[in-house]
């Protein structure tokens, strides 16, 4: 067993076991998981002051995020996790919260169509429309894009997306342990899977085909690592460094260095997937969002 030098992690680790069903029980299923994910997200109460409220954005049912002190017309457009199988605006309402009120600015979370109801490339058809709604009604410099996991990848087709469809970039993107390649090629999905409490290949590679439903994963819609990241806007990448994703961050960031993006990777030592969303009990999640706070800051200016 290992020894943790952070002790909250340890906490988390034991949150997350408590969870999980029996040897001897059959896995959740997809009803299950969903339930317990946005069960997750209800059970946090959002930051101080942030009011919530529902709109159509693009054609797409969003919960609307504001905080108490906004700048000016900042926007985080979040998309989040859940495999493109599961997850909603609940279950990341906190997360959303907390970045949003971190810098000061409303947010936007999207319910995007998953599968194995709604194929490739529906989640980005989605993200597409909310993405336009939104700079017709501000300036992209004002948007910040982000997403966790499968709202990572998400965040990544979406800026291939733009780019083709012409559209402006963003002030920049924000992701955290983008799901990027739905190949599941990385080797930290053998080196990191002792360690990692939250994500198997065996899993995801279902969820993968679940979502894809037949599609070539190495489509750059769907697997972001193989697009041209050219010209894209500046990306913060966090990950932890015992997630089995690990790898799929160390690819995006080589693939937007090697295309001359400004790309920041930060690998949190000790860290799991998606550590982020504990932030109402690790300092660690905490300093990362004010971390990636700062950064955004810096993209949108006053």
């Amino acid at each position: 067993m290992t020894n943790w030098k952070d002790p909250e992690i340890q906490a988390i680790r034991d949150v997350l076991a408590s969870g999980r069903p029996a040897p001897d029980q059959p896995p959740p299923t997809l009803e299950e998981s969903r339930a317990r994910l946005e069960a997750f997200g209800e059970m946090i109460p959002l930051p101080q002051g942030v009011r919530c409220g529902e709109a159509t954005v693009g054609g797409v049912a969003c919960q609307l995020l504001t905080p108490a002190a906004v700048q000016g017309e900042r926007l985080v457009l979040y998309f989040h996790g859940g495999a493109y199988v599961a997850g909603n605006s609940r279950s990341h309402r906190p997360l959303g919260g907390q970045i949003a009120h971190t810098v000061r600015a409303a947010c936007v979370l999207p319910d995007y169509r998953l599968g194995p109801e709604n194929r490739f490339p529906a989640a980005v058809e989605d993200a597409l429309a909310v993405y336009r709604a939104v700079i017709a009604e501000r300036d992209p410099a004002q948007v910040i894009v982000a997403g966790d996991s499968a709202g990572g990848g998400l965040t990544l087709a979406l800026a291939l997306a733009v780019k083709q469809e012409g559209l402006p970039q963003p002030a920049g993107y924000y992701v955290i342990s983008p799901w990027a390649d739905l190949t599941q090629s990385s080797g930290t999905y053998v080196s990191k899977a002792e360690t990692d409490p939250i994500i198997a290949k065996a899993a995801v590679d279902g969820s993968a085909a679940d979502y894809l439903g037949g599609a070539d994963p190495r489509q750059p819609l769907a697997s972001p690592v193989f697009g041209d990241f050219s010209d894209l806007a500046p990306m913060l990448i966090q990950v932890g460094s015992e997630e089995t994703l690990l790898g799929d961050s160390l690819k995006v960031a080589e693939v937007a260095g090697l295309a001359r993006v400004d790309v920041r990777l930060e690998i949190w030592p000790e860290m799991i997937h998606v550590f982020q969303a504990f932030f109402f009990m690790s300092a660690a999640a905490r300093r990362a969002i004010s971390v990636a706070g700062a950064w955004m800051e810096e993209r949108l200016g006053s």
